[in-house]
């Protein structure tokens, strides 16, 4: 029998879900199986998956050593991630609850491929080495970043240590209360601000998105605000306020009204010699909040420009 004790940082969550966590190698009917064969119980009575937790509430999973192994993260999980270097983690803000990161361009925010460790298998491995993940944390919980960026896109990454501030971030990203600025430079003069609409459709085969003015099937809406921040010749620096967020939505959207983004060849820039677009995510504001993260209500976070954004702003003379 495996007892779990709910602390504030589970307390808030469905108890479902929080099984999901427990037990990631198990299928969500296996776990409401077990529930309703009293196989695993809340406060040692038979309980339903929606039910809220509690802090002090006690989960106990009547399995063998064996059956919890085999649908549980496992031992020796934690030591793997001291294997992994953390060179590219730039912490901005940390606390008991979450980790904001200043993503480097070239990496990417989760793995899709085993070329280079995303930012997340690196954030994992600069908690373990602070001791914040072992083997029994990542049996109720497995810290993951919130949000994604694009690989060549720079800047903040939020990332939560907790189920109960994976589930603050995750509300503000979806009710989209959380403000996500970034600073561009885009091919062209814009002289003045504007707030634009449209239609975007990803398409799957080429990794890139379409921009259309007016709906058509499969296409998800999009809104994006922006304001010129300097002008040179040919270029302007844009700061842009992300209000819905979808897959490369800034860099098609801009493209699409004849403004792409410098080095984005993907959406029709000149290359200028660079790896990839010049775009950065580089301040947040959180809401009002309430519950374990209302201590960072109304707190702005900014993230330094890298050293490759600079040098091309002063190449064209920005």
């Amino acid at each position: 029998m495996k007892t779990i004790d709910i602390t504030s940082n589970e307390a808030g969550g469905r108890l479902d879900k929080f099984l999901f966590h427990v037990l990631p190698k198990a299928g969500k009917s296996f776990v409401y199986k077990m529930l309703r064969k009293k196989n695993i119980t809340l406060n040692g009575k038979k309980a339903d998956g929606s039910v809220i937790l509690n802090e002090g509430d006690c989960v106990r999973l009547f399995f063998s050593d064996e059956t919890f192994k085999k649908f549980s993260v496992g031992e020796g999980t934690a030591a793997g991630f001291g294997t992994v270097a953390h060179d590219d983690i730039i912490p901005i803000y940390e606390d008991d609850n979450i980790l904001i990161l200043n993503k480097p361009r070239g990496i990417e925010s989760q793995s899709s491929s085993h070329i280079k460790a995303s930012l997340n298998e690196q954030m994992l491995s600069y908690l373990y080495e602070k001791g914040e993940v072992t083997d029994e944390s990542l049996g109720i919980y497995k810290p993951s970043v919130v949000n994604r960026l694009d690989t060549n896109t720079s800047g903040i990454v939020l990332c939560a240590k907790t189920p109960a501030a994976s589930r603050s971030l995750s509300s503000m990203l979806k009710d989209r209360t959380l403000q996500k600025y970034y600073l561009c430079i885009v091919e062209g003069i814009v002289s003045s601000e504007d707030k634009i609409s449209g239609w975007l459709l990803k398409e799957n085969k080429s990794n890139k998105v379409k921009v259309f003015r007016d709906k058509c099937p499969g296409a998800k809406r999009i809104e994006t605000a922006y304001r010129p921040l300097k002008t040179s010749e040919n270029h302007t620096m844009l700061e842009v306020e992300l209000i819905t967020g979808k897959s490369h939505q800034i860099r098609a959207h801009l493209a699409s009204i004849g403004h792409p983004i410098c080095g984005d060849v993907k959406y029709g820039a000149s290359k200028y010699g660079l790896n990839g677009q010049i775009l950065c995510a580089y301040r947040v504001v959180f809401p009002d909040l309430k519950g374990v993260l209302s201590y960072l209500s109304n707190m702005e976070i900014t993230a330094d420009l890298s050293a490759e954004f600079i040098k091309f702003q002063s190449s064209v003379g920005l």
